[in-house]
């Protein structure tokens, strides 16, 4: 008698998504190199040939949690862009947009960190340096024009600026935790507050 095959069973989005949050844990805590088809699949309790049943490969996981990340950072960005906003309120959303995103997908903020400059050089990854000149030419245009309005200082170095408020601002995945004390929107009044104000008292 012929042998019975086991009906396939589609993939539900939501063991997707949860198959690519633990991905990204492993990938942001050991680096994307270290990391394993079989560690990612023991994190999940799952066999590792069972995780291709999902995914063709943890280079294809890696493009899925990268790629969603900055598409939800883009679109979060372009609003904030097209709101017709002074400078220094679009500088005050989009670093209320940037912690909204760290909090949403904090291990993706670090893979990119860590990994994004040498990903960026591969044909599958091109799309990473596409958006950080994009991600520069955003900041540093509403930099320069907060000093051609007279919003800020004029001898402030744009580039130098700009630099110190980006490592400021996501250098925070490697310590912020969703569901802590503070949300991610006081997280960045607190910290607009000490970038555009300074800490010292006004005398």
């Amino acid at each position: 008698m012929p042998t019975k095959k086991k009906p396939q069973v589609t993939p539900t989005p939501e063991r997707r998504r949860e198959l690519l949050a633990t991905a990204a844990e492993v990938f942001a805590a050991q680096g994307y190199n270290a990391t394993t088809v079989r560690r990612i699949a023991d994190e999940a309790g799952m066999l590792a040939g069972s995780l291709y049943y999902h995914f063709d490969s943890k280079e294809s996981m890696l493009d899925e949690i990268l790629s969603t990340f900055l598409d939800e950072l883009w679109q979060g960005y372009d609003e904030v862009l097209a709101a017709g906003l002074g400078p220094r309120e679009t500088i005050e959303a989009l670093v209320t947009e940037s912690f909204r995103e760290i909090d949403r997908h904090r291990p993706a903020v670090a893979i990119y960190q860590k990994e994004s400059k040498h990903l960026a050089v591969q044909p599958r990854f091109a799309y990473l340096a596409d958006s950080q000149t994009k991600f520069e030419k955003a900041w540093l245009g509403t930099l320069e024009r907060g000093v051609t309005e007279g919003v800020f200082r004029d001898d402030l170095d744009i580039r130098l600026t700009y630099r110190f408020v980006r490592d400021t601002v996501w250098v925070a995945a490697s310590w912020y935790r969703p569901g802590g004390h503070h949300s991610p929107e006081e997280i960045a009044r607190q910290y607009l507050s000490m970038v555009l104000d300074g800490i010292a008292l006004r005398v």
